[in-house]
């Protein structure tokens, strides 16, 4: 059961109208980072999980989330305002209003014609909302990572958006979602870390000869690091030791029934390649008489039509 209430958990403030500020802010309303975004992913993750405790968390921060939803939102129509006014009341000329809403950068036309200034489940760039955004597995161990992550990007983001505007009330909304997101990911890491032994993600632990072995399969300056140096690492270089590492022959294979067999053989046959022939291509026999890389028979062919 869900209640909504008219205050906004951050008061917005906004000095002047913006509409392509209020593009921008599109990114976290209906982007991939976004809020919407956030709370989705949360509330799914809480409907499945059987932990009380981070069920919990898991409804409390999606909650907020909607929360911020409505503030990015709010702030997104307040920039919009004045345009949407002007464009709904048709206030000014043809050519003004033209000018007005396509000189205003970052596509904000979009927002202004087709959804009338409000903010529409778009990201900056006009692209729908989709829930292809929502990485859900169902493993605690593997969606509490992906939520740090994600909220480590939503932050990343906010940070952007800040260094966007000079507006001082936005900046400062801005700020507290960006703050919010340090929260939630302190909250999830403390969730991750309240699971013994959460590494690795799942329950089957590994093949023990491969859990710690770095392929360097990249050549050239070779960086090392304590991502692949040290004791706990198997370090391997040389291409040989990186082929065929369960000591088999590298070869693929495969079990056939005799009729199996017997279908395969036949169709290699009929498909077999002719290595000693060089047929003429049809590039071959457009050629002009006088290319010395024509065939020969390619070139006659073409005096004859000449």
């Amino acid at each position: 059961m869900f209640s909504h209430n008219k205050r906004l958990q951050y008061t917005v403030r906004v000095s002047e109208c913006n509409p392509g500020l209020a593009n921008l802010m599109l990114e976290q309303f209906g982007g991939p980072q976004g809020e919407l975004a956030a709370a989705m992913r949360y509330f799914t993750q809480a409907v499945g999980e059987d932990d009380p405790g981070r069920k919990d968390m898991l409804f409390d921060i999606a909650t907020e989330e909607l929360s911020h939803l409505e503030v990015i939102g709010t702030i997104v129509g307040m920039l919009n305002k004045g345009a949407k006014g002007q464009l709904a009341e048709a206030v000014e000329t043809e050519a003004e209003m033209y000018r007005r809403i396509t000189g205003a950068g970052n596509d904000s036309h979009v927002t202004q014609v087709l959804y009338g200034g409000g903010p529409p489940l778009i990201n900056s760039a006009g692209v729908p909302w989709t829930a292809a955004y929502i990485d859900t597995i169902g493993e605690p161990t593997a969606d509490l990572r992906s939520n740090i992550a994600a909220e480590a990007r939503a932050k990343i983001v906010y940070e952007r958006l800040i260094a966007c505007t000079d507006d001082p009330g936005v900046k400062e909304a801005l700020g507290f979602l960006m703050t919010r997101e340090i929260a939630h990911q302190k909250s999830f890491e403390k969730a991750l870390y309240s699971i013994t032994p959460n590494f690795p993600p799942g329950k089957l632990p590994g093949m023990p000869e491969f859990t710690s072995v770095y392929f360097d399969m990249s050549k050239g300056d070779e960086m090392r690091g304590p991502w692949n140096q040290g004791p706990n690492w198997d370090y391997r270089s040389e291409p040989e030791s990186q082929v065929a590492v369960d000591g088999g022959s590298g070869e693929p294979s495969v079990s056939l029934t005799a009729d199996e067999q017997s279908a395969v053989d036949d169709m290699a046959v009929r498909t077999a390649s002719d290595p000693s022939g060089d047929p003429p291509t049809g590039a071959e026999l457009g050629m002009a008489a006088d290319d010395p890389d024509a065939p020969a028979d390619a070139s006659a062919s073409a005096r004859k039509r000449k």
